[in-house]
Parts: structure tokens; C-alpha cells; sequence
């Protein structure tokens, strides 16, 4: 006689295959909207917030764009380094704001391969984040979309330099 076990019988579900030993790993992230999700690893996906409106929806703190950096200003050419006269401004910037938690996203123009450009967004998105913790700043999220979310087309010179940005997501 053969007796059959599931992988939820050891706490693990199929979209695991056992690559985690069992064990749960839940994931949670910030939408720009502030918006908080939750994740399972089986799959399952909720919001993290209490508060929904009449037709279930959730109601989340609401999140705004409070700062552009055209990472020209900020970051060399290719460099995601950020020189001692923009860390000092951003350090204030931080210090100043009222916001509970902040989402660091990084973009930039079209001229390098996607890879690349996904790659620099992120490193650049990441340094601004590592001020504002060193400032004190709860970070919810840093992104780095690449070219992919343009402030403005890619075909001049003036369009390109306002793609070179970092913004940052205030969540009140």
C-alpha cells in the first residue's frame, strides 16, 4: 500500500516545491499611492490596511511627489555617487519633511541599453535612499524603472536631461 503526502501536509505549498525548507516567507511593499500589500508565498496577495471604503476597497495614507532631482545635478555622468554638496541638500530635504515613510524611485534617459539603464536607475535610487536613512528617514521602497517612465520624450537634449531624475514619494 502507497500512501501519498502533499507538500501542504509539511507546510509547504506547490509554488515552493520545497526550495524554501518550508519555511514561510512573507513579502510586503509600498505602492506609490501608500497602499500596503502583503504576500504569501503560495500566492496569496491582500492589503495591509484596515480601513476600506463602502464598496471594500482599501483606503490608503496617501502618497505624493514631493521631490524631483534631476540626477544631473546630484550624480556624474554614469556615476551614481552622490557628490558632498548634494548629500548635504538631501540630508536636509529629508530632515525637514513631515513624511512618515518615503519610495525612492530612479530614472533615466534612453541612451544606454534597458539592462544598463535599469541597473544605474536603481544604484541612483538606492544612493538617495541610504541619505535618507542616514538622516533618519523610514524608506517604505526604492525602484529603479530605467528609461521606462519618461518625464519627457527622448529625442532632445532638454528632453533627455529631465528623464535623468530621481524622485522621491512623500507617504503622509
Amino acid at each position: 500500500m502507497t500512501v501519498e503526502v502533499s507538500a501542504q501536509a509539511f507546510g509547504q505549498t506547490r509554488s515552493q516545491q520545497g526550495r524554501d525548507g518550508g519555511q514561510y516567507i512573507p513579502t510586503i511593499w509600498v505602492d506609490p499611492d501608500g497602499c500596503e500589500h502583503w504576500v504569501m508565498d503560495d500566492g496569496a496577495e491582500g492589503y495591509m490596511t484596515p480601513h476600506v471604503n463602502r464598496k471594500g476597497i482599501p483606503v490608503c495614507r496617501r502618497g505624493n511627489l514631493c521631490g524631483v532631482m534631476q540626477s544631473d545635478q546630484f550624480f556624474a555622468t554614469d556615476s551614481y555617487r552622490i557628490h558632498p554638496a548634494g548629500k548635504q541638500r538631501l540630508s536636509q530635504f529629508f530632515q525637514n519633511s513631515t513624511a512618515t515613510s518615503f519610495i525612492i524611485t530612479g530614472h533615466t534617459d534612453s541612451r544606454a541599453s534597458d539592462a544598463y539603464n535599469l541597473r544605474l536607475s536603481l544604484n541612483r535610487a538606492n544612493a538617495v535612499a541610504s541619505v535618507a536613512q542616514a538622516s533618519g528617514a523610514r524608506i517604505a521602497d526604492v525602484r529603479g524603472y530605467g528609461e521606462r517612465l519618461p518625464a519627457a520624450p527622448n529625442n532632445t537634449a532638454k528632453g533627455m536631461a529631465k528623464n535623468r531624475r530621481v524622485e522621491i514619494i512623500c507617504i503622509q
